[in-house]
């Protein structure tokens, strides 16, 4: 999460709300988080001196606008410049697969027919991203930022439609059985 909040800080400062509404808009189907867990990961980083705020009135209200150190952004660029790892492409609801086998035949064709949808809802969201992206991409020229952003949604998108055709027939396999 820290990272997470380092690369969206090298963008723009940004409160915790802001921060929260761009990771649920754009990296959610990368990483799940809550309020907490962005709070969390703020206290490391602040007391790290990676980042550091600046209290803002916004409508009567004050709120903390956080911004990027130079000490986060040497730490953002020796883990943007590291390895990827290999073992973070792991699924853990594939366990729930391999123990289906003790649930009821109409209880699997129904939560695999639920996943089928949400894949295909996320499948359209992730297209329209891919879609948009390509416009602003031509537009703006070479942007290298927007372009791996673009191509992050591209791999969504594309792990999606494999996922909804393995998940397909799965589908096929359980039925005939």
């Amino acid at each position: 999460m820290e990272n997470i909040i380092l690369g969206l800080l090298l963008l723009n400062s940004r409160t915790i709300y802001q921060l929260r509404k761009r990771i649920n808009e754009g990296l959610d189907l990368m990483y799940s988080c809550s309020t907490g867990s962005i709070q969390a990961a703020i206290k490391k980083l602040l007391k790290s001196d990676c980042i550091s705020f600046n209290e803002i009135n916004e409508n009567g209200k004050l709120k903390k606008l956080y911004s990027i150190t130079e000490e986060g952004k040497k730490q953002f660029k020796l883990w943007i410049n590291s390895s990827i790892d290999s073992d973070a492409s792991k699924n853990p609801e594939l366990t729930k697969i391999y123990f289906m086998g003790f649930s009821e035949k109409e209880t699997r064709i129904k939560i695999i027919e639920n996943h089928i949808l949400d894949l295909r809802n996320n499948y359209v969201y992730l297209d329209k991203i891919c879609k948009d992206g390509e416009n602003m991409l031509t537009e703006m020229q070479e942007n290298e930022i927007l372009f791996y952003q673009l191509q992050t949604a591209k791999y969504g998108r594309d792990i999606t439609l494999f996922n909804i055709d393995w998940y397909t027939q799965l589908l096929k396999i359980i039925r005939s059985k």
